[in-house]
């Protein structure tokens, strides 16, 4: 079910690399191509002076969280940061998403500290579209956020991976697939064997929809909707998926600029390999979600240029259109026996309270 009334964005204008520079022209395209929703621009009012668009809202924040900044300074020292001002829009229901390019350890503490985690969630996980070969994109998940993962904890990864591939790819029912060193059940650590277990069991009570594991392959094949792992695993393929248009895009500037043998290969081979680099444009799967808060907030890779600023934007924006926080719920409720009967431990946030 959409959203009848026009959507909220709050948007970190100051994070990433590139800042308002990028944000600003990001906005405007955005707001070009979507005459039913509203932006809040959060930064320093001085450097927020380059869009005019009356349906884009300044808000006043003095601080930058930087790129380098420790989640300390982040978390209790910056107070007034526009990241964390932006999530605050959300916790305040000023706004139904917020954006930010900015520092993801950060955002990720600062979001989790003022929109708490969400009831039978123990830890949030990132999750972002990794290109495939079927034209679109396979969300992954856990991004990053978390190196060391229980099984408990990749049970519950895959359900809310489940409500946000729903939502926005409109695929009620979509595949699930554990990532493994192969396709056994008998394969993987310990920890993946058990999460198997738990995720074949969700599959019999309609929780889920588990196809079993998949290799490293298969992210980019396209095999399943969804592939669950731990943070360290997954960060390792976000940044090779990411590299991968940027090693095309040299070896066509590169053999261009060879001997006349190498550029009549390269004339030969540019089609194919310039329409290969546009389907594996990390521009056009930009904008990873932080699930299991109470609240939506969406990351942009911080060298993000403003089309793939814009995507992040359109993806929260779809989200908060789709109700995706419901669905998440709806999802934990449906499959809270299952998860309860794991025993998993449920952690808070160890931050303190600023």
């Amino acid at each position: 079910m959409t959203s009848p009334t026009p959507i909220t964005v709050a948007v970190d204008c100051m994070g990433g690399d590139h800042g308002p520079r990028v944000t600003l022209a990001a906005c405007r395209r955005f707001l070009s191509t979507h005459p039913d929703a509203r932006l809040l621009l959060v930064g320093r009012a001085e450097d927020l002076t380059g869009l005019t668009d009356p349906r884009a809202q300044v808000v006043h924040a003095s601080e930058v969280v930087e790129m380098d900044d420790p989640l300390e300074v982040a978390l209790r020292k910056k107070k007034d940061s526009s990241m964390r001002v932006a999530i605050e829009q959300v916790r305040d229901g000023k706004a139904a998403a917020a954006v930010s390019a900015g520092n993801t350890g950060a955002l990720m503490a600062i979001a989790r500290y003022v929109l708490k985690t969400m009831d039978g969630i123990d830890r949030p996980a990132i999750a972002g579209q990794m290109p495939n070969f079927k034209g679109g994109g396979t969300t992954m998940l856990d991004l990053g956020a978390n190196v060391d993962c229980t099984a408990e904890h990749l049970l519950q990864f895959a359900v809310m991976g489940s409500a946000l591939v729903s939502v926005l790819q409109n695929k009620p029912n979509p595949t699930v697939g554990l990532l493994n060193i192969g396709e056994e059940a008998i394969k993987g650590n310990e920890i993946i064997k058990k999460t198997g277990e738990l995720l074949r069991s969700a599959s019999r009570s309609g929780d889920l929809n588990f196809h079993g594991n998949v290799e490293g392959n298969d992210i980019f094949k396209g095999t399943v909707d969804i592939v669950v792992c731990d943070g360290f695993v997954g960060n390792v393929a976000l940044k090779a998926s990411e590299g991968l248009a940027t090693m095309i895009g040299g070896f066509l500037r590169n053999e261009f600029s060879r001997n006349i043998f190498t550029k009549m290969a390269a004339i030969v081979a540019y089609p194919v390999l310039s329409s290969f680099k546009n389907r594996v444009d990390h521009r056009r799967y930009n904008g990873a979600a932080l699930l299991g808060l109470r609240g939506l907030v969406f990351k942009s890779h911080g060298s993000a240029d403003e089309i793939a600023f814009e995507t992040a934007l359109n993806r929260a924006y779809d989200a908060g259109r789709n109700q995706l926080l419901d669905r998440v719920r709806e999802r934990i409720a449906h499959a809270a026996p299952l998860l309860m009967g794991t025993h998993a431990e449920r952690e808070q946030p160890t931050v303190t309270p600023v």
